[in-house]
């Protein structure tokens, strides 16, 4: 006899906790790309300079120069290289740490000789799939380094207004190179977040119009929700460090990118305020979606009431010469059976009409 093919139960997600020393430069996250990519922006007023390598050791002789050094290094689990790079700027392990760890939440640290910032760049790929990317950012004298765990982020605009000296920032120190990749960041932020709106006016519409089958709103609405929830965990924490950042006096940062900060700041307070009101919009989706459930589910009981209220008075009618009674006169009329029908009919009639008059039907 053959067997039955069993349900394999879902099995279940082992958690293990991992107490590590602090400090230890430890890799955590998926993009897992073996080969290094190190981009090297050199510029001041008079002069720009653009450079790739696959070692950090080439970004070494740039340290202390008369001019502003932007290093971003592409790929994040190659720790020995990063691990190089720090030991050159005197990045503490805790940084370090922090560079490769992709869960960490946004943050700010000054440290004696440069400033730690860690947040999440989102962009989209060609699939217009969202990407969550974990990037960190130190800024110190004359230079500014950038971590990303994998190839691609939002700065193509930066290095043409670099490039193509555009704007004050070829005249400016690092922090002016720091504000402007923050507000990169944020820029993108509307991008994705706009699109996302998009999103949702689709699916209320496709609500309203009833175009796709109930399994499939209820799917994507779940689905949006999820996404939604997901963005806000991801940007909501950078607002407390922009705050922060804007609030405060900090070595590496010239009062007069005070300013900038501070319009930059009023960016995040309108994404979030955007996060918010996008997260009640699929909220009310999914109390609309239910209220039209329950619409339908009380226009089908309304016909079958209906139904059976028409049919209460028919059913005693013919209740009653359905008994076998040898005594009702009725039962000996010649045209008996024609009369009864038409009182029928006529009762079915007059409720009709009733019920359209009440608006019933």
């Amino acid at each position: 006899m053959a067997q039955k093919n069993r349900k394999t139960p879902k099995q279940k997600r082992k958690y293990k906790t991992v107490n590590s020393v602090p400090g230890t430069v430890t890799y955590v996250g998926e993009k897992k790309s073996l080969k290094t990519v190190v981009d090297i922006v050199n510029y001041n007023k008079n002069l720009c300079d653009f450079n790739t390598s696959n070692k950090v050791e080439d970004a070494f002789d740039f340290k202390g120069k008369e001019h502003v050094t932007w290093i971003n290094i592409n790929g994040l689990y190659n720790t020995t290289e990063i691990e190089k790079l720090g030991k050159h700027y005197n990045l503490h392990p805790l940084v370090l740490e922090d560079i490769v760890t992709t869960n960490q939440r946004a943050k700010i640290e000054e440290y004696e000789d440069y400033l730690f910032i860690v947040f999440k760049m989102l962009h989209f790929k060609d699939d217009e799939e969202i990407v969550y990317e974990h990037m960190s950012l130190v800024v110190g004298e004359n230079y500014l380094l950038t971590f990303q765990e994998a190839d691609g982020d939002v700065f193509d605009d930066l290095r043409d207004r670099i490039r193509n000296s555009k704007g004050r920032i070829r005249n400016a120190r690092a922090d002016y190179l720091m504000y402007a990749i923050l507000d990169a960041v944020v820029d993108n932020y509307f991008t994705v977040i706009e699109a996302e709106g998009d999103k949702i006016e689709d699916l209320e519409e496709r609500l309203f119009l009833q175009e796709t089958s109930t399994n499939e709103i209820t799917s994507d609405i779940q689905k949006q929700k999820r996404e939604i929830l997901k963005i806000r965990r991801t940007v909501f924490p950078f607002r407390e460090v922009v705050n922060k950042l804007e609030k405060s006096e900090w070595k590496y940062i010239d009062p007069r990118t005070n300013n900038y900060l501070r319009n930059l700041y009023d960016h995040m307070i309108q994404v979030n305020e955007s996060i918010d009101l996008y997260r009640e919009m699929i909220w009310g989706l999914m109390d609309l979606y239910m209220t039209n459930i329950s619409n339908k589910m009380n226009e089908v009981m309304k016909v079958l009431t209906i139904i059976a209220t028409i049919f209460i008075p028919l059913t005693f009618i013919a209740g009653i010469y359905g008994m076998n009674f040898e005594n009702m006169p009725e039962l000996h009329y010649e045209h008996g059976y024609i009369i009864v029908w038409a009182i029928m009919i006529i009762i079915l009639i007059i409720m009709l009409i009733y019920f359209r008059k009440k608006k019933w039907i």
